[in-house]
């Protein structure tokens, strides 16, 4: 199919122009100004008001197949990614078989193959069984393909192990994405150690449980030149040793949250659609994180979309499983709260959730010019609408922002230069 977008307001060398786009072949035929018509089998008019970006790219996804399918699946969580208006999900390894072997990884592989609506780049673990502990997986025998390895809801906590692991991959040239956790500082803790676990009598999570593992990582990264990436941080702390790495040199970047970025403990519920881990610490780390995304410590918004069934999720603060979604909100939740506001640049959102994430991981994509790749996104960044997770398309329906009035909506998804969702 040929597809021609008149009159968009196009993400062009970190600004945005209004450009026509041709499309064909899967590729950005060319841009330009009053393109004819006349070879397109499609026409799309944005009318001069809609933003053609390259798609979002969520760094850190769970799709729950192998293994959980009651959750989630590749085909919703992928239909879930393309309604949002990404084009490239990375999934995390908590799956079963776990993905720290050719067969494990393959099990995962086949069903992409077969039901994946975009991109999706698996994983590999770091240790065997995915238990943070022990010995490392054979990383040479899958790192072609796999974007990088992580015990994502695991943290690695034995030095020597880490060290092995990021000495391993360092010499694949493969990032290592951490999940920062001390099994020892938990104390059976499910929200944020602070005024609300002591207002409701809560046992709370420490943030050096976060930030200690995070400390030794960086140091390990500077030893072993491994490209270190931490996942979903959430303290001050963890965004201040980040910062004082990079500034000595260390390979490192990281990611965060939408919910980490406009959500503090005190604005928890007893609900089970407010756990996630971590969990949502003081106003302080929130305030924190935001000015790590205006200075650049912060690199990379990612949702950390972890379905689960409505059983695990109705069981309160204390018993409901740790994981919310994030996918078909991240857009609209970070637009509103930080864009509208006058926080950060439209064009600053689009670099942490479309093109940083490529830039990190080796993903193709991330300019609009002639010849590149055409995965894209149509966006309405003023269409106001209510959260409500019953629309959803991913089957998991727990989300902290349900009944928030957001703006911005994705009204137009391009993979490989086929439209896979229009909402125009």
């Amino acid at each position: 199919m040929t597809l021609l977008i008149k009159n968009a307001l196009t993400y062009v060398d970190k600004t945005f122009k209004k450009l026509d786009v041709f499309i064909q072949n899967g590729k950005i035929h060319s841009l330009g100004i009053s393109i004819s018509s006349i070879n397109a089998d499609k026409v799309l008019d944005a009318q001069g008001k809609y933003f053609l970006i390259p798609g979002f790219v969520d760094v850190h996804t769970h799709l729950r197949e192998p293994g959980f399918s009651y959750k989630e699946t590749v085909k919703t969580g992928t239909l879930a990614g393309a309604r949002a208006g990404y084009t490239t999900l990375c999934t995390m390894p908590n799956l079963n078989p776990a993905p720290d072997s050719i067969d494990g990884l393959k099990a995962q592989t086949d069903i992409i193959k077969r039901d994946a609506v975009i991109q999706v780049l698996p994983f590999g673990t770091i240790t065997k069984g995915r238990t943070g502990k022990g010995e490392v997986i054979d990383f040479k025998s899958i790192s072609d393909d796999v974007v990088g390895f992580s015990d994502d809801g695991t943290g690695v906590q034995d030095d020597d192990v880490m060290r092995k692991a990021m000495t391993e991959c360092a010499r694949l040239n493969k990032i290592i994405s951490a999940h920062c956790e001390v099994n020892s500082l938990l104390n059976g803790g499910y929200i944020h150690q602070g005024e609300y676990a002591r207002l409701h009598n809560h046992k709370g999570i420490c943030s050096q449980s976060e930030w200690e593992q995070i400390e030794r990582d960086c140091i390990l990264a500077e030893e072993t030149g491994c490209q270190y990436h931490v996942c979903h941080i959430s303290t001050k702390e963890s965004v201040d040793i980040i910062r004082k790495a990079k500034a000595r040199g260390v390979n490192v970047t990281c990611e965060t949250g939408p919910h980490y970025l406009t959500m503090c403990d005190m604005d928890l519920q007893e609900d089970g659609r407010f756990k996630m881990n971590p969990p949502l610490r003081s106003a302080q780390d929130r305030d924190a994180l935001i000015e790590g995304i205006i200075d650049g410590t912060v690199d990379v918004i990612a949702t950390d979309h972890a379905p689960h069934s409505m059983d695990e999720k109705s069981k309160g603060l204390e018993k409901s499983a740790m994981g919310v979604v994030g996918l078909e909100t991240a857009f609209a939740v970070l637009n509103t709260k930080l864009v509208k506001t006058g926080v950060i640049t439209l064009e600053k959102l689009v670099e942490i959730m479309s093109v940083r994430p490529r830039e990190i991981f080796g993903i193709e994509g991330g300019e609009i010019k002639e010849g590149a790749v055409a995965d894209l996104a149509l966006l309405d960044a003023d269409k106001k609408w209510t959260v409500n997770p019953n629309d959803f398309v991913s089957m998991g329906k727990a989300t902290p922002f349900k009944d928030w009035e957001l703006q911005g909506e994705n009204l137009l998804t391009i993979y490989r230069g086929e439209i896979v969702y229009e909402g125009v």
